[in-house]
């Protein structure tokens, strides 16, 4: 076990695919960087693969709380072993929980802790929402229901009477990160909350170390209405997080912004929107489909 972030192990393909950059050495180092005051963090690896653990609160788990990691997945096609080693070397009692894990993913990892001798529970406990994306944007409309179609046309009708022609814009350099997290704490209740100074210094990282991306909502006055804070790959663009401007809510920016992201990505060839973890109702209404997550925990020497 070592904490060399610039392991040659992380070349190997991550078992799950489409999993953005949660399970790369930038995004979890930063994690470890801002987070691991209260965790203990070590990347496993051989010849075999690479998994990336902690531990808190005495429990083992993957490196990435789930409240800002989408998804996990262990790295290289032999992993399943390197997994099952590692779990037998555990002391008995040792519990573990891992969460966030795509299907590809949780097949390996039931596998690998059957492997060192573990019995595990296996259970669906969260799920992301993907948009798949056709050609052009009225391809996009068409595959949506009659009554979502509507309410996306009256939402941007409505928007644009109210405030005028809806345009999107990419902020960059210094400050852009902290500008989404100016518009995100004026949110009202846990919203707001969640975007401590700590949190905020995590997203400026992020933007800084590993390509997230800020982008703004403006109309004919100019101000930001709307931000989203994102990552995108060649074929998927993942919506980490937005935010809207709470005194221009019956304007509907945050649903205008989902759109012109949408947009966006299809004129960028992307193949997918990922609007990640989450079964909020405007995610179905704007065409996602269910990507099942699942956990498996148990206890070393225990029942699951």
């Amino acid at each position: 076990m070592h904490q060399d972030w610039s392991s040659a192990g992380f070349d190997a393909p991550p078992i799950a695919p489409h999993v953005g950059p949660f399970a790369t050495p930038a995004f979890l180092s930063t994690w470890s960087d801002h987070f691991d005051h209260v965790d203990t963090t070590a990347i496993v690896e051989d010849e075999r693969g690479l998994v990336v653990l902690c531990e808190r609160d005495g429990v083992l788990e993957f490196a990435g709380h789930g409240d800002v990691t989408d998804y996990h997945t262990p790295r290289g096609e032999r992993v399943a072993d390197l997994l099952g080693a590692h779990m037998a070397s555990r002391a008995p009692g040792t519990e573990f929980r891992f969460d966030s894990l795509p299907v590809e993913a949780a097949d390996v990892v039931q596998r690998g802790v059957t492997l060192g001798g573990i019995e595990a529970s296996v259970v669906q406990h969260d799920v992301a929402l993907v948009i798949e994306l056709g050609a052009s944007f009225d391809d996009h409309l068409a595959g949506m229901r009659k009554k979502q179609r509507h309410e996306m046309r009256r939402k941007r009708r409505r928007f644009e009477e109210g405030l005028g022609a809806a345009r999107l814009e990419r902020l960059s350099g210094p400050g852009a990160a902290s500008r989404f997290a100016d518009m995100h704490r004026r949110a009202s209740g846990d919203k707001g909350v969640f975007m401590s100074d700590e949190m905020e210094a995590f997203f400026v990282d992020l933007e800084k170390h590993c390509g997230g991306l800020v982008d703004v909502l403006l109309a004919d006055a100019g101000r930001p209405l709307a931000m989203s804070f994102g990552f995108e790959d060649d074929e998927t663009y993942y919506l980490y997080n937005s935010a809207f401007e709470p005194a221009e809510r019956e304007h509907s920016p945050g649903i205008v912004l989902l759109e012109m992201l949408i947009r966006a990505a299809i004129a960028a060839g992307r193949r997918r929107v990922d609007l990640l973890k989450g079964d909020e109702e405007y995610k179905y209404r704007l065409g996602g489909a269910p990507r099942p997550l699942y956990l498996v925990a148990g206890t070393v020497g225990g029942n699951p």
